[in-house]
């Protein structure tokens, strides 16, 4: 039976490659490669799409997890679409640019959207893992994950408006979100992200080889935690004293009550 997750896996790799290599074209006609960000979302729906059309799974956990994906990916991808268009490249892409010099394009293809697609595929795992084994219908645990995911979505969307409604005004130039869900945690959007992942990581856990499906989470989790998320914001913002004293009294990443000054 694993056979059948191999198969899911490597088909849907590579439409995830090639996907990502039209992607990398993209980014040389434009010159950006912050249109990687913008990739991002949408691939989940691609690679689910592959795996639910593979596996002809019409069962209530595949269908769920892919609404679930497309209504999540979707959203990312039309919401950094719309930030990205109203401003140069992403200073971490633009860095990159400046310093590859006459390796951009090979670097870029391999160091950005062939590293994406990757990461993408180990990411969607639990998604195709239900695509591959799911059947049946609702669950007790089915039910809990959609909850956890809602909750998580919920973070996700409602921390990215609070802070997209407090950049718009003239006034918070220079400003450190401190209010809404951005009083709790310094980035409720990356809670919420890992948390929807982790719900659906859930979801897998009810079928075959479900511990499988853990290693998605678990990757954007290290990701978001230690490596290309909360690590590169903090390092740009820590120079503020504004910042270092939200820091102070404010949450990393898990929401909780505010500390006190010392």
């Amino acid at each position: 039976m694993f056979n059948q997750l191999i198969a899911t896996l490597t088909l849907t790799g590579l439409i995830i490659w090639l996907y990502m290599s039209v992607v990398f074209i993209i980014s040389m006609i434009i010159k950006r490669n912050d249109i990687a960000d913008v990739a991002w979302g949408s691939g989940f729906i691609v690679a689910s799409l592959t795996g639910l059309i593979f596996n002809d799974n019409t069962s209530v956990p595949a269908m769920l997890v892919f609404v679930l994906i497309c209504i999540w990916g979707a959203r990312l991808s039309l919401h950094i679409g719309r930030r990205n268009m109203k401003k140069p490249e992403d200073f971490r892409y633009s860095i990159r640019r400046d310093s590859w010099g006459k390796w951009l394009y090979v670097r870029s293809y391999f160091q950005i959207f062939i590293l994406q697609g990757v990461l993408l595929l180990i990411i969607v795992s639990p998604v195709l893992l239900i695509d591959a084994y799911a059947h049946g219908g609702m669950t007790p645990l089915l039910a809990l994950a959609l909850l956890l995911w809602t909750v998580g979505f919920g973070f996700e969307v409602v921390g990215d408006s609070q802070l997209a409604k407090f950049l718009k005004k003239p006034g918070n130039k220079g400003k450190v979100m401190q209010s809404g869900l951005w009083r709790y945690t310094r980035h409720p959007n990356y809670f919420g992200e890992v948390t929807l992942w982790w719900a659906i990581g859930i979801m897998a856990a009810g079928n075959s080889y479900g511990l499988f499906g853990l290693v998605g989470p678990a990757l954007i989790t290290f990701l978001i935690l230690k490596v290309s998320g909360i690590p590169l914001l903090e390092k740009k913002y820590s120079p503020n004293p504004a910042y270092q004293a939200y820091q102070r009294r404010t949450s990393m990443f898990i929401p909780l009550p505010l500390k006190k000054e010392v």
